[in-house]
Protein backbone atom coordinates (compact mmCIF):
# COMPACT_ATOMS: atom_id res chain seq x y z
CA UNK A 1 0.00 0.00 0.00
CA UNK A 2 1.33 3.47 -0.90
CA UNK A 3 2.22 5.64 2.07
CA UNK A 4 -0.52 8.17 1.37
CA UNK A 5 -3.08 5.37 1.08
CA UNK A 6 -1.74 3.92 4.33
CA UNK A 7 -2.14 7.28 6.06
CA UNK A 8 -5.72 7.54 4.81
CA UNK A 9 -6.44 3.98 5.93
CA UNK A 10 -5.06 4.63 9.41
CA UNK A 11 -6.93 7.94 9.70
CA UNK A 12 -10.23 6.31 8.75
CA UNK A 13 -9.68 3.50 11.25
CA UNK A 14 -8.87 5.95 14.05
CA UNK A 15 -11.87 8.10 13.17
CA UNK A 16 -14.28 5.16 13.15
CA UNK A 17 -13.04 4.10 16.58
CA UNK A 18 -13.47 7.61 17.97
CA UNK A 19 -16.98 7.91 16.55
CA UNK A 20 -17.89 4.75 18.42
CA UNK A 21 -16.25 5.92 21.66
CA UNK A 22 -18.18 9.16 21.39
CA UNK A 23 -21.47 7.39 20.77
CA UNK A 24 -20.99 5.11 23.78
CA UNK A 25 -20.13 7.97 26.13
CA UNK A 26 -22.57 10.55 24.77
CA UNK A 27 -25.43 8.05 25.21
CA UNK A 28 -25.53 8.70 28.97
CA UNK A 29 -25.39 11.78 31.18
CA UNK A 30 -22.39 12.86 33.21
CA UNK A 31 -23.67 11.15 36.34
CA UNK A 32 -23.78 7.84 34.49
CA UNK A 33 -20.33 8.42 33.01
CA UNK A 34 -18.66 8.65 36.41
CA UNK A 35 -20.70 5.88 38.08
CA UNK A 36 -19.31 2.38 38.47
CA UNK A 37 -22.06 0.08 37.24
CA UNK A 38 -20.21 -3.05 38.40
CA UNK A 39 -17.01 -3.67 40.31
CA UNK A 40 -16.00 -5.80 37.33
CA UNK A 41 -15.85 -2.69 35.15
CA UNK A 42 -14.41 0.81 35.21
CA UNK A 43 -16.57 3.94 35.08
CA UNK A 44 -17.08 4.84 31.43
CA UNK A 45 -15.19 8.09 31.94
CA UNK A 46 -12.08 6.12 33.00
CA UNK A 47 -12.15 4.11 29.77
CA UNK A 48 -12.49 7.29 27.73
CA UNK A 49 -9.51 9.04 29.30
CA UNK A 50 -7.47 5.80 29.27
CA UNK A 51 -8.00 5.63 25.50
CA UNK A 52 -6.54 9.12 25.23
CA UNK A 53 -3.67 8.35 27.59
CA UNK A 54 -2.53 5.34 25.57
CA UNK A 55 -2.82 7.31 22.35
CA UNK A 56 -0.70 10.07 23.84
CA UNK A 57 1.96 7.64 25.09
CA UNK A 58 2.39 5.77 21.80
CA UNK A 59 1.45 8.16 19.00
CA UNK A 60 2.17 11.62 20.37
CA UNK A 61 5.19 10.93 22.58
CA UNK A 62 6.82 7.83 21.08
CA UNK A 63 6.10 7.99 17.34
CA UNK A 64 5.79 11.76 17.22
CA UNK A 65 8.52 12.65 19.70
CA UNK A 66 6.27 15.43 21.06
CA UNK A 67 6.23 16.91 24.54
CA UNK A 68 3.82 15.17 26.96
CA UNK A 69 0.39 16.76 27.27
CA UNK A 70 -0.60 15.33 30.64
CA UNK A 71 2.25 13.40 32.27
CA UNK A 72 0.52 14.00 35.60
CA UNK A 73 -2.22 11.48 34.74
CA UNK A 74 -0.07 8.64 33.41
CA UNK A 75 -0.40 6.61 36.62
CA UNK A 76 -4.14 7.25 36.94
CA UNK A 77 -4.79 5.60 33.60
CA UNK A 78 -2.27 2.78 33.84
CA UNK A 79 -4.46 -0.32 33.91
CA UNK A 80 -1.82 -2.25 35.87
CA UNK A 81 -1.56 0.34 38.64
CA UNK A 82 -5.19 0.32 39.75
CA UNK A 83 -7.72 -2.57 39.76
CA UNK A 84 -11.08 -1.75 38.21
CA UNK A 85 -12.87 -1.90 41.54
CA UNK A 86 -10.64 0.89 42.90
CA UNK A 87 -10.81 3.32 39.98
CA UNK A 88 -13.89 5.35 41.06
CA UNK A 89 -11.95 6.54 44.13
CA UNK A 90 -9.14 8.00 42.01
CA UNK A 91 -8.98 11.72 41.12
CA UNK A 92 -10.08 11.01 37.56
CA UNK A 93 -10.68 13.59 34.86
CA UNK A 94 -14.31 14.63 34.81
CA UNK A 95 -16.46 14.13 31.69
CA UNK A 96 -15.77 17.56 30.15
CA UNK A 97 -12.06 17.41 30.93
CA UNK A 98 -11.76 13.84 29.60
CA UNK A 99 -13.49 14.78 26.35
CA UNK A 100 -11.26 17.81 25.91
CA UNK A 101 -8.16 15.72 26.63
CA UNK A 102 -8.92 12.96 24.12
CA UNK A 103 -9.78 15.59 21.52
CA UNK A 104 -6.46 17.38 21.99
CA UNK A 105 -4.56 14.10 21.85
CA UNK A 106 -6.31 13.08 18.65
CA UNK A 107 -5.52 16.37 16.95
CA UNK A 108 -1.82 15.91 17.73
CA UNK A 109 -1.95 12.23 16.70
CA UNK A 110 -3.28 13.25 13.28
CA UNK A 111 -0.44 15.77 12.97
CA UNK A 112 2.00 12.94 13.72
CA UNK A 113 0.32 10.68 11.18
CA UNK A 114 0.78 13.30 8.46
CA UNK A 115 4.53 13.48 9.10
CA UNK A 116 5.53 10.01 10.34
CA UNK A 117 7.81 8.18 7.88
CA UNK A 118 5.90 4.87 8.30
CA UNK A 119 9.16 2.99 7.86
CA UNK A 120 12.49 2.49 9.54
CA UNK A 121 11.10 1.30 12.88
CA UNK A 122 9.01 -1.74 13.60
CA UNK A 123 6.61 0.49 15.51
CA UNK A 124 5.95 2.66 12.46
CA UNK A 125 6.31 0.15 9.61
CA UNK A 126 2.95 -0.18 7.82
CA UNK A 127 1.56 2.33 10.39
CA UNK A 128 1.63 -0.41 13.02
CA UNK A 129 1.43 1.98 15.99
CA UNK A 130 -1.68 3.61 14.54
CA UNK A 131 -3.24 0.19 13.98
CA UNK A 132 -2.33 -0.86 17.51
CA UNK A 133 -3.99 2.24 18.97
CA UNK A 134 -7.04 1.76 16.75
CA UNK A 135 -7.41 -1.78 18.03
CA UNK A 136 -6.85 -0.66 21.62
CA UNK A 137 -9.63 1.90 21.36
CA UNK A 138 -12.01 -0.57 19.71
CA UNK A 139 -11.26 -3.12 22.43
CA UNK A 140 -12.16 -0.54 25.06
CA UNK A 141 -15.27 0.32 23.08
CA UNK A 142 -16.34 -3.31 23.43
CA UNK A 143 -15.52 -3.12 27.13
CA UNK A 144 -17.67 0.00 27.39
CA UNK A 145 -20.44 -1.82 25.54
CA UNK A 146 -20.23 -4.55 28.19
CA UNK A 147 -20.52 -1.83 30.85
CA UNK A 148 -23.70 -0.63 29.13
CA UNK A 149 -25.06 -4.16 29.40
CA UNK A 150 -24.42 -4.08 33.17
CA UNK A 151 -26.00 -0.64 33.51
CA UNK A 152 -29.47 -0.42 35.06
CA UNK A 153 -32.15 1.90 33.74
CA UNK A 154 -33.94 2.68 30.52
CA UNK A 155 -32.34 1.66 27.23
CA UNK A 156 -29.97 4.29 25.80
CA UNK A 157 -28.41 2.28 22.95
CA UNK A 158 -30.41 1.42 19.86
CA UNK A 159 -29.70 -0.57 16.72
CA UNK A 160 -31.66 -2.59 14.17
CA UNK A 161 -32.31 -6.25 14.85
CA UNK A 162 -29.74 -8.66 13.40
CA UNK A 163 -30.67 -10.75 10.36
CA UNK A 164 -32.54 -14.03 10.58
CA UNK A 165 -31.33 -17.24 9.02
CA UNK A 166 -32.92 -18.18 5.72
CA UNK A 167 -32.94 -21.46 3.87
CA UNK A 168 -33.04 -25.06 4.96
CA UNK A 169 -31.47 -26.62 8.03
CA UNK A 170 -27.72 -26.77 8.33
CA UNK A 171 -25.79 -29.91 9.27
CA UNK A 172 -25.14 -30.11 12.98
CA UNK A 173 -21.41 -30.67 12.54
CA UNK A 174 -18.64 -30.30 9.99
CA UNK A 175 -15.77 -32.73 9.61
CA UNK A 176 -12.27 -31.30 9.83
CA UNK A 177 -9.69 -33.68 8.35
CA UNK A 178 -6.42 -34.55 10.05
CA UNK A 179 -3.30 -32.78 8.95
CA UNK A 180 -1.15 -29.76 9.54
CA UNK A 181 -1.90 -26.12 8.77
CA UNK A 182 -0.21 -22.77 9.28
CA UNK A 183 -1.41 -21.16 12.51
CA UNK A 184 -0.78 -17.53 13.39
CA UNK A 185 0.78 -14.96 11.09
CA UNK A 186 4.07 -13.34 10.25
CA UNK A 187 2.70 -11.08 7.51
CA UNK A 188 -0.52 -9.45 8.79
CA UNK A 189 0.63 -5.81 9.20
CA UNK A 190 -1.46 -4.92 12.25
CA UNK A 191 -1.33 -8.33 13.94
CA UNK A 192 -0.38 -8.12 17.62
CA UNK A 193 2.51 -9.94 19.24
CA UNK A 194 0.55 -12.95 20.51
CA UNK A 195 -0.65 -13.75 16.96
CA UNK A 196 2.96 -14.13 15.78
CA UNK A 197 4.86 -15.91 14.35
CA UNK A 198 3.25 -18.18 11.80
CA UNK A 199 4.01 -21.82 12.57
CA UNK A 200 2.86 -25.23 11.42
CA UNK A 201 0.54 -27.20 13.70
CA UNK A 202 -0.69 -30.78 13.22
CA UNK A 203 -4.28 -31.47 14.21
CA UNK A 204 -6.05 -34.83 14.40
CA UNK A 205 -9.39 -35.24 12.63
CA UNK A 206 -12.40 -33.93 14.54
CA UNK A 207 -15.97 -32.78 14.19
CA UNK A 208 -16.94 -29.20 15.01
CA UNK A 209 -20.39 -27.74 15.51
CA UNK A 210 -21.44 -25.93 12.34
CA UNK A 211 -22.64 -22.93 14.34
CA UNK A 212 -22.25 -21.71 17.91
CA UNK A 213 -24.52 -23.41 20.45
CA UNK A 214 -27.93 -21.73 20.38
CA UNK A 215 -30.15 -20.59 23.21
CA UNK A 216 -32.64 -23.35 22.36
CA UNK A 217 -29.94 -26.02 22.68
CA UNK A 218 -28.67 -24.48 25.90
CA UNK A 219 -32.18 -24.43 27.36
CA UNK A 220 -32.28 -28.21 26.86
CA UNK A 221 -29.23 -28.41 29.13
CA UNK A 222 -30.95 -26.17 31.67
CA UNK A 223 -34.20 -28.14 31.59
CA UNK A 224 -32.29 -31.41 31.97
CA UNK A 225 -30.92 -30.15 35.28
CA UNK A 226 -27.46 -29.44 33.94
CA UNK A 227 -26.75 -26.84 36.60
CA UNK A 228 -27.70 -29.27 39.37
CA UNK A 229 -25.50 -32.23 38.42
CA UNK A 230 -21.80 -32.00 39.31
CA UNK A 231 -20.94 -34.87 36.96
CA UNK A 232 -20.99 -32.46 34.01
CA UNK A 233 -18.75 -29.87 35.65
CA UNK A 234 -15.05 -29.71 36.30
CA UNK A 235 -14.08 -29.53 39.94
CA UNK A 236 -13.20 -25.85 39.62
CA UNK A 237 -16.34 -25.10 37.63
CA UNK A 238 -18.64 -26.80 40.11
CA UNK A 239 -17.00 -24.98 43.01
CA UNK A 240 -17.51 -21.66 41.26
CA UNK A 241 -21.10 -22.46 40.25
CA UNK A 242 -22.11 -23.43 43.77
CA UNK A 243 -20.23 -20.64 45.54
CA UNK A 244 -21.98 -18.02 43.40
CA UNK A 245 -25.33 -19.82 43.00
CA UNK A 246 -25.17 -19.68 39.22
CA UNK A 247 -28.26 -21.28 37.71
CA UNK A 248 -28.39 -19.91 34.13
CA UNK A 249 -26.47 -17.63 31.75
CA UNK A 250 -25.96 -14.14 33.11
CA UNK A 251 -28.90 -11.77 32.56
CA UNK A 252 -31.35 -14.71 32.21
CA UNK A 253 -34.25 -15.49 34.50
CA UNK A 254 -37.01 -18.08 34.44
CA UNK A 255 -40.61 -16.85 34.30
CA UNK A 256 -43.87 -18.78 34.25
CA UNK A 257 -43.97 -18.46 30.46
CA UNK A 258 -40.34 -19.43 29.83
CA UNK A 259 -36.89 -17.89 29.87
CA UNK A 260 -36.35 -14.15 29.60
CA UNK A 261 -33.25 -11.95 29.49
CA UNK A 262 -32.23 -8.34 29.92
CA UNK A 263 -30.33 -6.92 26.97
CA UNK A 264 -29.09 -3.32 27.19
CA UNK A 265 -32.06 -2.37 29.31
CA UNK A 266 -34.63 -4.27 27.22
CA UNK A 267 -36.55 -7.11 28.85
CA UNK A 268 -37.35 -9.80 26.26
CA UNK A 269 -37.91 -13.53 25.78
CA UNK A 270 -34.70 -15.44 25.12
CA UNK A 271 -34.55 -15.82 21.31
CA UNK A 272 -34.16 -19.56 20.67
CA UNK A 273 -32.19 -19.42 17.42
CA UNK A 274 -29.50 -16.97 18.50
CA UNK A 275 -26.20 -18.22 19.94
CA UNK A 276 -26.12 -18.32 23.71
CA UNK A 277 -24.10 -15.45 25.17
CA UNK A 278 -22.85 -14.40 28.62
CA UNK A 279 -21.71 -17.86 29.68
CA UNK A 280 -18.42 -18.60 31.41
CA UNK A 281 -15.85 -21.11 30.27
CA UNK A 282 -17.04 -23.39 33.06
CA UNK A 283 -20.63 -23.29 31.82
CA UNK A 284 -19.51 -23.97 28.25
CA UNK A 285 -17.37 -26.87 29.44
CA UNK A 286 -20.28 -28.36 31.40
CA UNK A 287 -22.68 -28.09 28.46
CA UNK A 288 -20.15 -29.78 26.17
CA UNK A 289 -19.73 -32.67 28.62
CA UNK A 290 -23.52 -33.05 28.92
CA UNK A 291 -23.78 -33.12 25.10
CA UNK A 292 -21.12 -35.86 24.90
CA UNK A 293 -18.61 -33.50 23.35
CA UNK A 294 -15.86 -31.09 24.44
CA UNK A 295 -14.69 -27.59 23.72
CA UNK A 296 -12.31 -27.23 20.75
CA UNK A 297 -8.68 -26.44 21.26
CA UNK A 298 -7.49 -23.11 19.95
CA UNK A 299 -5.67 -24.83 17.08
CA UNK A 300 -8.84 -26.73 16.13
CA UNK A 301 -10.81 -23.51 16.12
CA UNK A 302 -8.28 -21.74 13.92
CA UNK A 303 -7.97 -24.61 11.47
CA UNK A 304 -11.74 -24.69 11.00
CA UNK A 305 -11.72 -20.93 10.48
CA UNK A 306 -8.72 -20.49 8.20
CA UNK A 307 -7.64 -23.70 6.45
CA UNK A 308 -8.56 -24.03 2.78
CA UNK A 309 -8.20 -27.67 1.71
CA UNK A 310 -8.28 -26.70 -1.97
CA UNK A 311 -5.09 -24.66 -1.70
CA UNK A 312 -3.56 -25.90 1.54
CA UNK A 313 -3.25 -22.28 2.66
CA UNK A 314 -4.55 -20.43 5.70
CA UNK A 315 -6.91 -17.57 4.93
CA UNK A 316 -7.12 -14.24 6.76
CA UNK A 317 -10.82 -14.86 7.42
CA UNK A 318 -13.12 -17.87 7.10
CA UNK A 319 -14.51 -16.62 3.79
CA UNK A 320 -11.17 -15.63 2.26
CA UNK A 321 -8.78 -12.69 2.41
CA UNK A 322 -11.23 -9.84 1.84
CA UNK A 323 -12.05 -7.47 4.69
CA UNK A 324 -15.30 -8.20 6.56
CA UNK A 325 -18.52 -6.62 5.29
CA UNK A 326 -22.05 -6.60 6.67
CA UNK A 327 -22.70 -9.69 4.53
CA UNK A 328 -19.89 -11.68 6.10
CA UNK A 329 -20.29 -11.23 9.84
CA UNK A 330 -22.10 -9.51 12.70
CA UNK A 331 -19.45 -7.04 13.87
CA UNK A 332 -18.95 -3.46 14.99
CA UNK A 333 -22.01 -2.97 17.20
CA UNK A 334 -24.08 -2.83 14.01
CA UNK A 335 -26.63 -4.84 15.99
CA UNK A 336 -26.97 -5.21 19.73
CA UNK A 337 -27.21 -8.99 19.91
CA UNK A 338 -25.97 -12.07 18.10
CA UNK A 339 -27.74 -12.95 14.87
CA UNK A 340 -29.52 -16.27 14.43
CA UNK A 341 -27.25 -19.25 13.92
CA UNK A 342 -26.58 -19.59 10.20
CA UNK A 343 -27.58 -16.01 9.36
CA UNK A 344 -24.34 -15.21 7.49
CA UNK A 345 -23.88 -17.77 4.69
CA UNK A 346 -21.40 -15.44 2.95
CA UNK A 347 -19.11 -15.86 5.95
CA UNK A 348 -18.88 -19.65 5.90
CA UNK A 349 -15.40 -21.16 6.09
CA UNK A 350 -13.88 -23.40 3.43
CA UNK A 351 -14.56 -26.36 5.72
CA UNK A 352 -18.23 -25.45 6.17
CA UNK A 353 -18.36 -23.79 9.60
CA UNK A 354 -20.55 -20.71 10.05
CA UNK A 355 -20.15 -17.57 12.15
CA UNK A 356 -16.59 -18.17 13.25
CA UNK A 357 -16.15 -14.39 13.08
CA UNK A 358 -18.60 -12.12 14.91
CA UNK A 359 -21.73 -12.75 16.99
CA UNK A 360 -20.07 -14.27 20.09
CA UNK A 361 -16.54 -14.80 21.32
CA UNK A 362 -15.98 -18.55 21.51
CA UNK A 363 -14.31 -20.24 24.45
CA UNK A 364 -11.59 -22.75 23.61
CA UNK A 365 -10.00 -25.29 25.94
CA UNK A 366 -6.53 -23.81 25.49
CA UNK A 367 -4.62 -21.86 28.14
CA UNK A 368 -3.22 -18.56 26.91
CA UNK A 369 0.44 -18.87 25.94
CA UNK A 370 2.94 -17.57 23.41
CA UNK A 371 3.56 -19.30 20.12
CA UNK A 372 6.97 -20.88 19.41
CA UNK A 373 9.31 -17.97 18.74
CA UNK A 374 7.08 -15.42 20.47
CA UNK A 375 8.65 -12.00 21.01
CA UNK A 376 6.89 -9.39 23.15
CA UNK A 377 6.24 -6.19 21.19
CA UNK A 378 6.01 -3.34 21.83
CA UNK A 379 5.57 -4.03 25.57
CA UNK A 380 5.29 -7.13 27.76
CA UNK A 381 2.06 -5.98 29.38
CA UNK A 382 0.02 -6.43 26.22
CA UNK A 383 0.27 -10.24 26.18
CA UNK A 384 3.18 -11.87 27.94
CA UNK A 385 2.23 -11.04 31.52
CA UNK A 386 -1.03 -12.94 31.00
CA UNK A 387 0.51 -16.19 29.77
CA UNK A 388 -0.32 -19.18 31.93
CA UNK A 389 -3.10 -21.48 33.11
CA UNK A 390 -5.19 -18.72 34.71
CA UNK A 391 -6.56 -17.55 31.36
CA UNK A 392 -8.44 -19.35 28.60
CA UNK A 393 -8.31 -18.31 24.96
CA UNK A 394 -11.40 -16.97 23.21
CA UNK A 395 -11.65 -16.63 19.45
CA UNK A 396 -13.68 -15.02 16.71
CA UNK A 397 -15.01 -11.75 18.10
CA UNK A 398 -18.58 -10.78 18.93
CA UNK A 399 -21.29 -8.44 17.68
CA UNK A 400 -19.48 -5.82 19.80
CA UNK A 401 -16.07 -6.35 18.15
CA UNK A 402 -15.03 -4.02 15.37
CA UNK A 403 -13.61 -5.38 12.13
CA UNK A 404 -10.33 -3.56 12.87
CA UNK A 405 -9.89 -5.67 16.00
CA UNK A 406 -10.62 -9.15 14.66
CA UNK A 407 -9.26 -11.58 12.07
CA UNK A 408 -8.70 -15.31 11.80
CA UNK A 409 -5.51 -15.10 13.86
CA UNK A 410 -6.72 -12.70 16.57
CA UNK A 411 -6.53 -14.06 20.13
CA UNK A 412 -8.52 -12.90 23.14
CA UNK A 413 -8.19 -14.28 26.65
CA UNK A 414 -9.98 -14.04 29.98
CA UNK A 415 -10.55 -15.77 33.28
CA UNK A 416 -12.77 -18.88 32.94
CA UNK A 417 -15.28 -17.32 35.37
CA UNK A 418 -16.06 -14.32 33.12
CA UNK A 419 -19.73 -13.96 32.21
CA UNK A 420 -20.23 -10.25 31.49
CA UNK A 421 -18.28 -10.49 28.22
CA UNK A 422 -20.06 -11.35 24.98
CA UNK A 423 -18.92 -14.96 25.02
CA UNK A 424 -20.54 -18.17 23.80
CA UNK A 425 -19.05 -21.35 22.36
CA UNK A 426 -19.34 -24.28 19.99
CA UNK A 427 -18.47 -27.90 20.68
CA UNK A 428 -16.10 -30.40 19.11
CA UNK A 429 -15.59 -34.14 19.27
CA UNK A 430 -12.92 -36.54 18.13
CA UNK A 431 -13.38 -38.14 14.72
CA UNK A 432 -11.11 -41.16 15.09
CA UNK A 433 -10.20 -42.52 11.68
CA UNK A 434 -13.14 -41.09 9.72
Amino acid sequence: MRKEDLRDHAARALTRARERSTALTDAVDDEDLVRQHSKLMSPLVWDLAHIGSQEELWLVRDVGGREPLRPDIDDLYDAFQHPRADRPALPLLGPAEARAYVGEVRAKAFEVLERAPLEGRRLTDAAFAFGMITQHEQQHDETMLATHQLREGEPVLHAPAPPSRRGGPLPGEVHIPAGSFVMGTSVEPWALDNERPAHEVAVDAYFLDTTPVTNAAYIEFLEAGGYDQPRWWSEQGWAYRTAHDITAPRFWRREHDGWRRTRFGVDEPVPPRQPVVHVSYYEAEAYAAWAGKRLPTEAEWEKAARFDPATGESRRYPWGNDEPTAEHANLGQRHLSPAEAGAYPAGVSALGAHQLIGDVWEWTSTDFHGYPGFVAFPYREYSEVFFGPEYKVLRGGSFGTDAAAIRGTFRNWDYPIRRQIFAGFRCARDAGHV
